[in-house]
């Protein structure tokens, strides 16, 4: 299904040959051999630098070993021409067929299309959003959870077996301050007027939870001191909110797999088996740290602390997992959080994290490679601020939330698909600019329109081939008269397409989602110059009077176009529309 895989193991099986044949010596290592799309498009369809990697262990000139490689290239009747360039470059340039038959694999294989075993099954754990059970979800969540859910698809499409994850913040001091303020909420609801102070949530969104507190207590609780309360609202509150995130990522199309409860972890022992398990590895010891930077002795007060040497495995310096008086670091139970996924038999980890959390990248990989012995490998991604804008000015906050704009807010002003695509449109850890005006409007310079619009084309295309007869089913245009193709620009859009499942196995190894939504677009744009090419040359047209086998066979270009970009937006889950 990956052209570029096949030409791979075309070429090592040359190399193989070469070794059969003496021309290169038994014992090379070829993991480091690669064949890409050359940097300058000019110089062939694809190129290998097998010469240049092998030549130094293989104690040959890469000019020599190119062009033996070159020789046995060209009798396979795929290449149509291998060519040296400089000390030992190979391009190569393919059968125009054998970029056409692309169409019939991706209308065979339909949506699944690029699909591919590159995961094994391996079990890997994405944990994302992850926010405070206080409040709905912001906008700087929304990125962080599109971010995940794609990921997370996209893995999952590359052969792995992903769980999602969503890890809940209430074993803080924060759970206690949205108890407070829902206890605040209560006594509203009783008519009692109520002011916020500092450190209270001030949203909306608790009035319910007041009201459903005076359901339920009535006024009992008015003149009860905190300590009777505290617990029983504490919790009320906390699934309340959960109740209103599930809620907002529904919203959004996501779907966790586990809520994992940091307060789990507290009183059960899963914190103390956990840094036990480092100390058994002389990692846990009593120390004083240095001063942090930009404090100096004078205004540091040194205190004796139970430290996780993390250093030792890659870290600026060593951590405390408890503190002074006894009690925990907030690092203890996020070692044990982490501890409880390795003893679960996940292969690798994810966590995305906002960009504040940057400097907790470092203490979290060094915890991870000492809990599993560097087994398991932790990537933490990173996710920047955005920035709303609409009718040309930053978006005000949401009264409702009290101090932020809410996904909800961007999800009721733009919808859940154009938010997934928009939020992919820059790398995870780059700054987005979200107008809210723009991703509605019906340009190119909307990537979503544009890509939408290019699958909605192709469905119109294939209405109006149907209506001059011709049978537009996947199985009947996987059979058209291929050879009926040839111009430049449907051959672009061939390599086009025939570049998507390598496109997924590069972003899936990367763990960058926003490769695809970038695929997808240039995709579009391919499509789109090729639909406004017959509109310069009536002989270019995707229907031809008169004509079916070439009708037939550039509908089948274009519905392979459709079938990608369906199975491209399905990964990042945006749903491809049909008519616009």
């Amino acid at each position: 299904m990956n052209l570029f895989a096949d030409i791979k193991t075309l070429v090592l099986q040359s190399l193989d040959a070469m070794v059969t044949a003496g021309d290169l010596p038994e014992g090379l290592d070829m993991s480091n051999v690669s064949v890409e799309p050359p940097r300058d498009a000019s110089h062939g369809d694809m190129a290998t630098n097998a010469a240049m990697v092998l030549a130094k262990p293989a104690a040959r000139k890469p000019r020599d070993i190119a062009d033996a490689l070159a020789s046995r290239l060209a009798e396979d009747p795929r290449v149509a021409s291998a060519d040296v360039a400089g000390p030992g470059f190979l391009n190569l340039r393919l059968d125009p067929a054998l970029w056409f038959s692309t169409i019939v694999t991706a209308l065979d294989h339909g949506t699944d299309f690029g699909r591919s075993d590159m995961g094994k099954g391996q079990k890997v754990n994405v944990e994302f959003v992850s926010a405070n059970p206080t409040g709905p979800l912001h906008v700087g969540h929304t990125r962080g959870a599109v971010f995940g859910d794609a990921l997370a698809g996209l893995l999952d499409f590359a052969g792995y077996d992903v769980t999602r994850e969503y890890y809940i913040n209430d074993g803080g001091a924060q759970v206690d301050v949205l108890a407070r303020s829902a206890y605040l909420r209560y006594r509203e609801a009783n008519g009692e007027a109520v002011e916020f102070v500092d450190g209270t949530y001030p949203g909306d969104y608790l009035i319910p939870v007041g009201q459903a507190l005076a359901e339920k207590y009535g006024d009992s609780l008015m003149d009860a001191p905190e300590d009777v309360w505290l617990d029983d609202l504490r919790s009320f509150a906390t699934d309340a909110m959960l109740d209103l995130i599930r809620a907002d990522l529904k919203a959004l199309g996501v779907e966790m797999d586990v809520f994992f409860s940091e307060k789990s972890l507290y009183g059960t022992g899963r914190i103390e088996a956990a840094l036990e398990d480092l100390d058994s590895k002389g990692l846990i010891y009593e120390g004083v740290l240095e001063p942090p930077k930009g404090k100096t002795p004078e205004d540091w007060e040194a205190r004796e602390q139970t430290l996780f040497r993390s250093t030792a495995h890659g870290d600026d310096v060593d951590r405390p997992v408890k503190k002074s008086d006894g009690s925990w670091t907030y690092f203890a139970p996020d070692i044990a959080y982490h501890y409880d996924k390795v003893t679960r038999g996940f292969d690798s980890l994810i966590d995305v994290f906002g960009a504040d959390h940057g400097g907790y990248v470092k203490r979290m990989k060094a915890a991870v490679a000492a809990l599993s012995d560097d087994r398991v490998p932790l990537d933490v991604k990173l996710t920047q601020l955005v920035k709303l804008y609409k009718n040309g000015e930053p978006f005000k906050m949401s009264k409702r939330a009290g101090t932020f704009v809410t996904l909800r807010d961007v999800v009721d002003q733009v919808g859940a698909d154009v938010t997934r695509f928009v939020m992919l449109t820059r790398k995870n850890d780059a700054p987005l600019d979200f107008d809210f005006d723009k991703a509605m409007e019906q340009s190119k310079d909307n990537p979503v329109f544009y890509v939408q619009y290019a699958h909605a084309r192709v469905q119109s295309l294939l209405r109006r081939g149907a209506e001059a007869g011709i049978d537009t089913s996947a199985a009947a245009l996987s059979a058209a008269d291929l050879s009926r193709l040839g111009h430049p620009a449907e051959l672009a859009l061939a390599q086009k397409l025939a570049s998507w499942p390598r496109l997924l196995e590069l972003a899936a190894q990367h763990h960058e989602p926003h490769r695809i939504a970038f695929y997808l677009y240039e995709l579009a744009s391919e499509f789109h110059s090729l639909q406004h090419l017959g509109k310069l040359e009536p002989a270019q047209r995707f229907l031809v009077d008169g004509d079916a086998a070439t009708s037939s066979a550039r509908l089948a270009l274009a519905a392979a176009v459709a079938v990608v970009i369906a199975g491209g937006l399905g990964i990042l889950g945006v749903t491809p529309v049909n008519e616009m």
